[in-house]
């Protein structure tokens, strides 16, 4: 396990603190209540009002649910649990929490021996539904949603973040003669992406090709590797893409490029996703997991986490990144709550993209809030 850096170290007291007044007295009181499916939900040391927000709060300056740092304190199962979390790069700023979590012990603290395995989206899927891996680190795509009309038991049960207010991660055009970035014609563009046609990024694209003469029928749609997406546009295989945070900088200033718009504030369109096997075979699992990524989330990922040099410097060994390019860009907004609508807003892009079978599914069957309201202590 390597070291944290310094600024962490009070951070990290806070957390023993927590931890151990868990160890004697978990909870605050003995208040508790009933949620879904009959399991109680008490009070938890380190989480107050400030660890929820109201899902139907979709301002973009919204500020997210926060505990105190090393909170919501660990709660080991009485038998160790291995978990294995498919995800589709280990290298994404996005994938951070994680490594981190592994890095620092916070799922060991739960009784877990967590796996993070690369896999993309569509192998991922039916490994899940079947409970060979048990979570997705991804987001709820139009094949999540095939599949759960298909019959797949998959919900999404945490979010992961929202862009910073000056990050330009989003969807990137070159500039072919005559245009500039108020004025692209976007019709008939070939788009890179790492999952081609029915990515969540439907959703904030058709926003902006909507000022550009386009829609997302409009566009050819190429799937690319993750380390693939920027060559293929920086040497002319695609000429528009979806660059992520920290990726957009390698091409932000230069001339022929233009931003033309990214995923909304204050909404996260992805996180992690559970099939049966932590939805309802091992719910105490399920739980832990997501306590534990919430605690690393308070204790590491609070606020503007990039203000610390050597914090920067320990994530760009762990997503062996350029540390330089790191922390060029604003620190992502981490944010393990899921917003009120998303999936409808979602489905309908996917509908206007052809890949949606079917109609749309309520959010009751695409969504449960109840793990990361159990791991705060917020009782519904």
């Amino acid at each position: 396990m390597r070291g944290g850096p310094p600024l962490y170290g009070v951070l990290l007291a806070a957390g023993a603190l927590l931890a151990s007044a868990a160890c004697s007295s978990p909870y605050a009181s003995d208040s508790s209540s009933k949620a879904p499916g009959g399991r109680t939900v008490r009070p938890v040391e380190g989480c107050g009002a400030s660890s929820w927000t109201d899902p139907a709060n979709l301002a973009p300056d919204r500020t997210p649910a926060r505990c105190q740092p090393g909170a919501p304190p660990p709660r080991p199962l009485r038998e160790p649990r291995e978990l294995t979390i498919a995800t589709g790069t280990l290298s994404a700023e996005y994938v951070a929490p994680l490594q981190v979590a592994l890095d620092k012990g916070e799922f060991q603290k739960e009784g877990l021996d967590v796996t993070l395995k690369v896999l993309p989206t569509p192998d991922a899927l039916p490994l899940l539904a079947k409970g060979e891996i048990d979570a997705l680190w991804a987001a709820p795509e139009a094949a999540v949603m095939n599949g759960l009309r298909g019959g797949f038991d998959i919900k999404w049960v945490a979010g992961n973040f929202s862009p910073a207010p000056k990050s330009k991660s989003g969807l990137w055009v070159r500039l072919k003669d005559g245009e500039s970035a108020n004025r692209v014609a976007m019709a008939g563009r070939r788009l890179g992406t790492m999952i081609g046609k029915g990515s969540v990024i439907a959703y904030p694209m058709e926003r902006a090709l909507e000022r550009h003469g386009g829609g997302l029928a409009d566009i050819q749609y190429q799937q690319l590797g993750s380390a693939d997406v920027l060559t293929a546009l920086q040497n002319g295989g695609v000429d528009s893409a979806w660059l992520l945070d920290p990726v957009w900088r390698k091409v932000d200033g230069e001339r022929g490029y233009a931003f033309l718009g990214g995923q909304p504030r204050g909404e996260p369109l992805g996180g992690m996703l559970y099939g049966r096997t932590l939805l309802t075979d091992d719910v105490d699992a399920g739980v832990a997991l997501v306590r534990a990524y919430i605690r690393t989330l308070n204790t590491y990922f609070a606020s503007d986490y990039k203000r610390d040099a050597s914090f920067v410097t320990y994530l760009a060994g762990l997503l062996k990144a350029e540390e330089p390019i790191l922390s060029s860009t604003p620190s992502l907004v981490m944010d393990w709550e899921i917003r009120s609508g998303t999936t409808t807003r979602l489905q309908s892009a996917y509908q206007a993209q052809g890949v949606a079978e079917g109609g749309p599914l309520p959010e009751s069957q695409t969504v449960s809030r109840s793990f990361y309201e159990e791991a705060v202590g917020h009782r519904p």
